[in-house]
């Protein structure tokens, strides 16, 4: 699960994608799908992100490129909307457009997205016990994240958004041992 910082612009950008997703000519998903494409083969080509993150360089130049790069992919308008995170020079921004974005879309659909550190594999039906409890609690629809983190020796962490429920045995020895002094 993702961690970034996502700007005020980043939001903003990010609304403008869901004003073009209420236009009808593309869905939320497909809104999405291109975004991802475009983050994908963005954060793969460190060449690309020096030379459309580079002042120095002509706009005209920059479209080229992204034209060049993204047209078969990705619909014509999002190929429009990175044109004009050129021409803003926000395409650093892009990362956090597409999470800002995917948050949004989340908040649409009643998705809540977790990432849940267990010291050991977990098997598919604790996991599943975990997922349902906490759609219960949330009355969300739950999208977990699974990691593995053997210095917590036992118990879970749950992360969510902001919010970390930490049932491990290494945060109750550290308690303890903050009690014992």
């Amino acid at each position: 699960m993702n961690t970034i910082q996502i700007s005020i612009t980043a939001k903003n950008y990010a609304n403008a994608l869901k004003d073009l997703a209420h236009d009808g000519s593309l869905s939320c998903e497909d809104i999405l799908r291109n975004l991802n494409n475009v983050l994908e083969i963005y954060k793969t080509s460190n060449e690309l992100q020096n030379v459309l993150n580079n002042p120095s360089i002509p706009d005209k130049t920059k479209y080229s490129i992204v034209e060049d790069v993204f047209t078969k992919d990705v619909d014509s308008k999002i190929v429009n909307f990175l044109k004009i995170l050129i021409e803003k020079n926000r395409f650093k921004e892009l990362q956090g457009i597409v999470e800002s974005y995917r948050n949004e879309l989340d908040n649409i659909k009643n998705i809540q997205r977790i990432c849940v550190t267990s010291a050991i594999p977990l098997k598919d039906e604790f996991k599943k016990r975990i997922e349902e409890k906490l759609q219960n609690k949330l009355n969300k629809q739950i999208i977990a994240d699974w990691n593995i983190d053997e210095e917590i020796i036992g118990g879970l962490v749950v992360k969510i958004n902001d919010d970390v429920i930490d049932t491990s045995l290494k945060n109750k020895l550290e308690n303890l041992s903050k009690n014992l002094i």
